[in-house]
C-alpha cells in the first residue's frame, strides 16, 4: 500500500515528480497538461488496485503467507 501510494504521489499534481521529469526530457512543443491526459488511464489502474488492496488485503499477503507459512 505504501509503494502504490507513493506511485500515486509520483504521477499526481502538485508533486508529480514523474510527470516533471518527463516534460523536461520532451521536446519544448509537449504541454504538461498532454503529459496529465496521457497518465490519466495509469493513474486510474493505480487506484483501483489500492482501493482493492484496502478493501481486500489479502490480494498482497498471500504471497508472505505462503512463502512463510510455518
Amino acid at each position: 500500500l505504501i509503494a502504490l501510494n507513493l506511485q500515486t504521489s509520483f504521477l499526481t499534481p502538485p508533486m508529480a515528480m514523474s510527470a516533471y521529469y518527463l516534460k523536461g526530457v520532451q521536446s519544448r512543443n509537449v504541454e504538461l497538461m498532454q503529459i496529465f491526459t496521457g497518465i490519466m488511464p495509469f493513474l486510474a489502474i493505480v487506484i483501483l488496485a489500492m482501493v482493492l488492496m484496502y478493501i481486500f488485503p489479502g490480494i498482497a499477503l498471500w504471497l508472505p503467507d505462503v512463502l512463510f507459512a510455518e
